[in-house]
Formats: C-alpha cells, structure tokens, sequence
C-alpha cells in the first residue's frame, strides 16, 4: 500500500510540473500569434494610415476591419477571420487595438502575456503613433494580465 502511494505521489509531481511547463509554453505560443497578426497587419501602415469616418482615435481592430470591408468590398476575401487576441479575443472585440492621431500617424498594438519579454522600444510607456515596432513596457497591466505590450507603427 505504501509502495501505491509513492507512485501516486511521484506521478502527482511530475502532473504538477508538467502542467507549469506547458502552461508557459502556451502563453508564448500566444505571444508568437499575437505578434504575427500584429506584424501582418501592421504591414499596411507602410502605405499609410487608414483613419475612420470618426476621426482619429482609438479603435479596436475589429470595428476597423469592418469599415475597411465596406469601404473596399473587393478586398474583403483578402481579410484573415481570426485576427483577435488568442486568449481574450472575441468576434465582437479582437483586443487588438489601432490608433490613429491628428498627424495621421498610427500604431497598432496588443498586450502580451510574458512579463519576461525583453523590451526594444525603452523610449515610451504607452502605444505611440510614430514609435516604431516592438516591445514597450507600460505603467499598468493590460487584459492579458501583462504590462508588455508589442505595437507596430509608421
């Protein structure tokens, strides 16, 4: 009996640690994705800033993408479906964000899970229009629990 209960003991460790270690691994492969739809997207801002018939602002991706669709039907095929946070995205609200200012600069950005991710754009501390693409650290944490966020701007 006690041999059994050993063995339980070491197969709940090893549950446990396994369970630590893909739980990481799932929050970077989360990461990886959020960045790949930001950098996708991210490269349309080289041919400009698309501003919304409300003006500058901020703006959830979504209600971008929508008003793109209908503005340019033609390329409405050419639109990803699943371009939302992979953790809190829904089909309502991506969780990704775009801002676009008065100077008609913009950014699009998202909040990333890893508060390890090494931070490339040290000069701010919030989604900058004119910033430059990568890793900021902000004041506060953000929906996915993180205060790193990835951004890409032009």
């Amino acid at each position: 009996m006690i041999e059994i209960l050993v063995v339980v003991a070491i197969i709940g460790v090893f549950a446990t640690l396994g369970l630590v270690f893909f739980g990481g691994v799932t929050a970077g492969a989360r990461d990886a994705k959020r960045m790949n739809d930001i950098n996708q997207i991210g490269r349309f801002l080289s041919f400009g800033c698309l501003t919304p018939a409300a003006g500058p602002g901020n703006y959830d991706l979504n209600d971008l993408i929508d008003e793109y669709i209908v503005k340019y039907p033609q390329y409405a095929n050419n639109i990803p479906k699943n371009i939302r946070d992979p953790k809190i995205g829904t089909d309502l609200a991506s969780n990704y964000w775009y801002i676009v200012d008065a100077d008609n600069k913009c950014v699009l950005y998202a909040n990333l899970e890893d508060e390890e991710a090494e931070v490339s754009l040290s000069s701010i501390t919030a989604a900058t229009p004119g910033g430059g693409k990568g890793v900021y650290q902000a004041a506060s944490a953000g929906l996915n629990n993180s205060n790193k966020y990835f951004q890409v701007s032009n």
